[in-house]
């Protein structure tokens, strides 16, 4: 009899074979429930449903088991961030605005994995594997700023790729994790997340001399030159009549109301 319970207790510490996925996936429900330092290796045991001495088969301590999920976190970020890019298609402001949107959406869609990358001070420098997947994630980002620095005007100073590539996550991490997040940590926001980081971007963007009027199409085909012949008669005109607008407002006047165009989306109406 007591060798069989000995027989039971070993095959629930082994979990048929799937122990490391078993704890991985029981430290990502703690992750969410108590955040990164909320639990301890044994807690991850105990939720996995083996012994304590368990876990040690697959991972050295508790960092390395976070090590692990952060790394799993950033190659599906890296996923995601990839997909939203899809390599500039079908032109690089739209797919940059893609990859802004793609951004918040992980963090609200995966707090768990979120915390875990960012939050669990595991340090990334002295796990290759983690180091390469964060870069991997990383250099989508910078793809997508550099094919953006390349649209710099002429006469405009061309801004270095890596620092556009580090600003606009600096601010894309900042808002995700003030604001987009999807555990109790949100913090509430008299807008969309997405339009928070889309209008910060444009005021970046504008700061560093990039034309940032996109207009939707309907009004680009408004203002284009009219044939000639005599002018509408005013019951068919498409827009109020009313002052002319000033001269003095150019295409890079800031808008003082709504909700601003640019790179990271039309104006929302």
């Amino acid at each position: 009899m007591s060798w069989r319970k000995e027989q039971r207790r070993a095959e629930r510490g082994y979990h048929h074979g799937n122990l490391k996925e078993a704890l991985l996936e029981a430290a990502l429900d703690l992750i969410a429930k108590k955040g990164p330092a909320g639990f301890t290796f044994a807690d991850a045991a105990r939720s996995a449903g083996v012994s304590p001495a368990a876990p040690y088969r697959h991972f050295r301590d508790r960092e390395e088991l976070l090590s692990s999920i952060a790394q799993r976190g950033f190659e599906q970020f890296e996923a995601v961030l990839a997909a939203a890019w899809d390599d500039g298609r079908p032109d690089t402001v739209t797919a940059f605005e893609r990859v802004g949107k793609a951004y918040l959406a992980f963090a609200r869609n995966e707090p768990a994995f979120y915390s875990a990358m960012f939050e669990s001070g595991v340090p990334i420098d002295v796990n290759p594997m983690l180091m390469a997947a964060s870069e991997r994630a990383f250099n989508i980002i910078r793809a997508a700023a550099e094919r953006l620095a390349a649209l710099t005007p002429p006469g405009v100073a061309r801004p270095p790729a890596l620092m556009m590539a580090l600003h606009i996550w600096s601010m894309a991490h900042g808002v995700a994790s003030l604001f987009g997040r999807g555990d109790a940590a949100r913090r509430k926001l008299p807008m969309s997340p997405d339009d928070l980081l889309e209008a910060g971007v444009l005021i970046y963007l504008r700061g560093l001399g990039f034309p940032t009027d996109r207009r939707p199409p309907e009004d680009a085909a408004k203002s284009a030159p009219r044939p000639p012949g005599p002018p509408p008669h005013p019951s068919q005109a498409t827009t109020p009549p009313g002052p002319p607008p000033s001269a003095a407002a150019g295409p890079s006047s800031v808008p003082t109301s709504g909700a601003p165009s640019g790179p990271w989306g039309a104006a929302k109406k």
